[in-house]
């Protein structure tokens, strides 16, 4: 059974390849990258992991439905640039949505970081998401491709359309979450700080579902949020193992 990865990229030629060397040898795994007009070499390093390398524009909803249209995979998984996967992690991502017969599902978070804060709030979140059946794009959303297709795809807003897919997926069926095997990038905490980052993701949730215009967000993010450093620090550069990723649970 192939997994179509697909990976939405603006300007990740350092935290891109980490991603993908994870992926690049699994015999079940269809790369797919698409770029937002990338003005480093974003693309270029993609290249040497898959010949699948799309280019649009800045958006990354169409970004993923472009992806998804060329994907061939049964099931599609939904990845960030600065977001990797540990061994066995798409192994257990077949196991788990035919064996709990869901139409999809996440993984649990997990930030690569040192604060002790990050911990907590990545716990937090994995807790929320579980309940309320809700997870986010940094946690790895994956689908069955027949699934993505009968729901429409990601709306095409400028933000929260991680958050807008899964409303409508957890309610196609059952949604199965992993445990362990997803690590995102801690940079955007790092750079803003672990308290204002999750407050202002928290507010612009709760706009979100207030219905407040999604172009407003995105502008209400944009003013209390910076990307955070665009390269990881040389200890970020290696994937913590199986082993390290359980410490922090």
């Amino acid at each position: 059974m192939v997994i179509s990865v697909i990976i939405p990229t603006l300007n990740e030629e350092v935290n891109l390849p980490v991603t993908l060397r994870q992926l690049a040898n699994h015999p079940d795994v269809e790369l797919i990258v698409v770029d937002g007009g990338s003005m480093d070499r974003t693309c270029e390093l993609a290249q040497g992991f898959t010949p699948y390398v799309f280019r649009t524009l800045p958006n990354r909803a169409s970004q993923m439905n472009l992806g998804a249209r060329h994907a061939t995979g049964d099931i599609l998984l939904f990845l960030h640039a600065d977001t990797f996967l540990l061994p066995g992690a798409l192994e257990e991502v077949q196991r788990r949505i035919i064996g709990d017969g869901a139409v999809g599902g996440a993984f649990d978070l997990h930030i690569d970081s040192r604060r002790h804060l990050c911990g907590l709030v990545a716990r937090a979140a994995s807790r929320r998401s579980r309940w309320l059946r809700l997870p986010y794009g940094d946690q790895g959303i994956f689908v069955w491709r027949q699934v993505f297709e009968a729901l429409g795809g990601f709306p095409e807003i400028p933000i929260m359309e991680d958050v807008s897919f899964a409303r409508r997926l957890r309610r196609a069926g059952r949604l199965t979450f992993i445990r362990s095997g997803l690590v995102t990038s801690g940079r955007r905490w790092n750079a803003n700080g672990v308290v204002r980052t999750t407050l202002v993701k928290w507010w612009v949730t709760v706009l979100f579902l207030l219905r407040v215009p999604p172009r407003q967000i995105r502008c209400i993010y944009d003013s209390w949020l910076v990307p955070g450093k665009p390269r990881r620090g040389k200890s970020e550069l290696i994937p913590p193992n199986q082993k390290s990723l359980q410490e922090r649970r």
